[in-house]
């Protein structure tokens, strides 16, 4: 069997969203075995997988990787603004897929595993998502 489902997410400002409950809303009834690909179709934003009970850390990622990649004018590539080659950069860095088992008609997360967006934009659009049921 193999499902696949585009989604739209909106209104996400620049920085780590926890994004499972949305993934989950949007799954077709799960097989007893299998797997999850998530796919975000952008070049500034990415997807991961981390700590999903305590806020702080989604803060303490994106202090961190604005610190590591700075927005700034010193890249060759402006045309849409600052933060387009960090955002560049930083979505390189974390990804745009994720693979995650299937059992038991459950995702295979780890306790404390959630879904990050990865927003790297100052002002992004939408973001579209493909979910493949294997």
């Amino acid at each position: 069997m193999l499902i696949q489902k585009e989604i739209l997410l909106t209104g996400y400002n620049q920085g780590f969203h926890l994004i499972t409950n949305i993934i989950l809303k949007n799954l077709p009834e799960l097989p007893a075995n299998g797997l999850l690909n998530i796919f975000i179709k952008h070049t500034s934003a990415a997807i991961a997988i981390n700590e999903n009970a305590d806020p702080s850390v989604r803060f303490d990622f994106n202090t961190f990787i604005n610190k590591l990649v700075p927005f700034g004018n010193y890249f060759k590539h402006t045309l849409e603004g600052v933060d387009d080659m960090p955002a560049h950069i930083k979505s390189s860095l974390f990804g745009q897929s994720l693979n995650i088992p299937i059992t038991n008609h459950k995702l295979n997360l780890g306790t404390w595993q959630g879904i990050y967006l990865c927003e790297f934009r100052e002002y992004p659009g939408s973001r579209n998502i493909i979910l493949t049921v294997i």
